[in-house]
């Protein structure tokens, strides 16, 4: 007990169940062996356990990693407005959506813990010799903070604090979108790298941030309902349809976004562009852009959608599923084909495309970083259960 908190108050034993400790389980030893292959890759050296080279120095870690960031930054945006504006539909399910921004950024964390070859310089130097020109220390150092008042929110979130948790709130969101665009910056801002380069990328990294957040908190939702046997009730399942019109919105947004950022490279774009975006409508990555991004991670969830008019937590849930595969993959996409382009394409014989395919045991760690997230989710519904249930006074 702190401070006349109690665990015991918000703890959900029956949630429990051993089948449930056993999936715990197993998310655990995922994230376990998964993290432990990036921690050994300390002692066999990052050059022999990862594929990335000096032509392509990011691979699926980078990806991973902006993954699980951009969806937190969702997340943190949606409970934020949820708690602000207290008394809207989704308000039922913003105090889970906390605890998701939190776990999915630490399954960011662990990623990109692993893949900076020096870690506690960073931790170190961050604070010692600050770089304010710098894209990456303001995202670290914005993701960091975020971290810090996602942390206090939920804790006073927990012991009924409302109104300084939604001050919270706010500056966490603050924070985020912050970061978040100045990860969008860090690819925007390479000139050498024209698949990236220009002013779209953070505010497409913001309004992914909002998808992804959205598809995450209606999944998670619908999951904590399984876990229960539980029927969906209808104030959760009108907080579900708030975030399901959300992720509507935002997909014909990225549908927009994305065909337009494809038509410039062919309309007076340059070259080193117009080759990586040939290499995913046509080129190495056409598999992954039509399969995964467009049809998986777009066409179906929102024909799903508009199909079940909102009416079926687990068709929106499905959908989300679909989302966040596709969203993933869009990362890893955006990641590998901002590189595979050589800087001096056409000469000295240089390959039009340079080849990356992620090693074992970086599936491994990114794997890891899932194992974070789903015994995180499981643990916080085991332990903060009903709290995720009481959204009182915001």
């Amino acid at each position: 007990m702190v401070d006349g908190f109690s665990l015991a108050a918000v703890a959900e034993p029956k949630v429990g169940t051993p089948k449930l400790n056993m999936l715990t389980g197993l998310f655990a030893l995922i994230a376990v062996v998964g993290i432990s292959a990036g921690l050994y890759a300390f002692y066999a050296g990052h050059h022999v356990m990862y594929n990335n080279t000096r032509e392509m120095p990011w691979g699926v870690l980078i990806s991973s990693y902006a993954f699980f960031a951009i969806t937190s930054t969702g997340l943190c945006l949606l409970a934020a407005i949820s708690h602000l504006f207290g008394g809207n539909k989704m308000a039922p399910i913003a105090n889970r959506i906390v605890w998701l921004s939190i776990i999915t950024i630490i399954g960011a964390f662990s990623l990109i813990g692993v893949e900076i070859e020096n870690p506690h310089r960073m931790l170190i130097y961050n604070i010692l010799s600050p770089n304010l020109t710098s894209n990456i220390w303001w995202m670290g150092t914005l993701y960091g903070m975020a971290v810090g008042f996602l942390i206090l929110e939920f804790f006073l979130i927990l012991t009924k604090n409302y109104k300084i948790a939604v001050l919270l709130g706010v500056a966490g969101a603050l924070a985020e979108v912050a970061a978040n665009t100045n990860l969008g910056a860090v690819f925007a801002t390479l000139a050498g790298h024209p698949f990236w380069y220009g002013s779209q990328l953070p505010v497409y990294f913001l309004c992914s941030a909002f998808m992804s957040g959205a598809a995450a908190a209606i999944m998670f939702t619908h999951l904590a309902f399984k876990i229960r046997s539980r029927k969906v009730d209808e104030t959760t399942m009108a907080g579900m349809k708030s975030a399901a019109k959300v992720l509507t919105l935002t997909m014909v947004l990225i549908v927009v976004a994305t065909a337009w950022r494809y038509i410039s490279f062919f309309v007076g774009g340059s070259e080193g562009g117009r080759l990586a975006a040939e290499a995913l409508l046509m080129g190495p990555l056409s598999f992954n852009f039509w399969v995964f991004e467009i049809l998986i991670g777009l066409a179906i969830p929102l024909g799903l959608l508009l199909v079940t008019k909102l009416k079926s937590a687990p068709a929106m849930a499905f959908a989300g599923f679909l989302v966040l595969i596709g969203q993933f993959f869009s990362r890893y996409d955006m990641v590998v084909a901002g590189q595979m382009v050589p800087a001096y394409s056409g000469w000295d014989n240089l390959p039009t495309y340079f080849s990356y395919v992620p090693s074992i045991s970086e599936m491994m760690v990114t794997f890891g970083g899932v194992g974070v997230v789903g015994a995180c989710f499981l643990l916080g519904e085991r332990f903060f259960g009903r709290a995720f249930d009481d959204h009182g006074a915001h």
